[in-house]
């Protein structure tokens, strides 16, 4: 895995074997980056990163000037490399331990941008939208973006505005407007 951009781009960051994750292609991630550096001004964003896995999103948001990371997730072993690897790049963003839907339900903070990465066969996956808007932790204007597969469609979400496919992985967008 890479950083494909701003200030650590080409940095590699080697994930150790054994942890649960299926991290986003450069090809998805670099054109998402690509949509998104014509929609947010990146230091000026407080950033969600659920289902976090590695923390790849965020190791990018980070690389382009974002300081208010949150990253969660669930896997023992992968908050352990997350915490690992913002040490090695000096990024203070908040790592927690908690499963995605846990979080949601008892978080107070509110974010300008969401993204999700939940694994593609989870059960509830067509739920997150519906209890992020719901919670009201997506600032006015706010952008959430969940990554998901083929089998999965949101495009019937009152929230939804829009879906980009790269290969296998397609991004879904939604939008909260006040």
């Amino acid at each position: 895995m890479r950083i494909i951009g701003g200030k650590y781009k080409g940095k590699s960051i080697v994930i150790p074997k054994g942890l649960p994750v299926r991290p986003t292609t450069d090809y998805a991630k670099e054109s998402l980056f690509n949509i998104l550096n014509n929609w947010i001004d990146f230091e000026e964003i407080k950033l969600l990163e659920l289902f976090a896995g590695t923390g790849n999103i965020g190791y990018e948001f980070a690389s382009r000037g974002c300081k208010q990371i949150t990253s969660v997730e669930l896997n023992f072993n992968c908050i352990q490399f997350i915490k690992k690897t913002n040490k090695k790049l000096e990024l203070q963003h908040k790592v927690i331990r908690s499963d995605v839907f846990r979080f949601i339900k008892y978080n107070k903070e509110k974010y300008n941008f969401i993204f999700a990465d939940p694994p593609y066969k989870l059960e509830k996956i067509k739920n997150i939208p519906k209890l992020i808007f719901s919670r009201g932790i997506l600032k006015n204007k706010g952008i959430l973006v969940i990554e998901h597969d083929k089998y999965t469609d949101f495009s019937d979400d009152n929230y939804f505005i829009n879906m980009r496919q790269y290969g296998r992985v397609i991004f879904s967008f939604f939008n909260f407007k006040a």
